[in-house]
């Protein structure tokens, strides 16, 4: 992982961005989210503060889901 990074650099992020990696932003509540850099950031309709930082990390293994049972007769 790569150290916190002021907001005010996301318009670098494309520099930034490496296959296998996201980004984790964070707000000054300690809320974070993963994405790819993408400008102007969409936020979460429930962040009440403004992103603060933001980090490169590895991207997490995608989660499977389990398969759809079979419908009862």
């Amino acid at each position: 992982m790569s150290d916190w990074i002021n907001f005010d650099q996301w318009h670098d992020c494309a520099q930034m961005e490496r296959p296998g990696f996201v980004f984790e932003v964070k707000n000054k509540e300690g809320q974070s989210l993963l994405t790819t850099c993408t400008v102007p950031l969409q936020l979460p309709f429930d962040w009440k503060s403004p992103p603060a930082c933001f980090r490169l990390i590895e991207a997490p293994e995608p989660r499977r889901s389990n398969p759809i049972p079979k419908p009862q007769i």
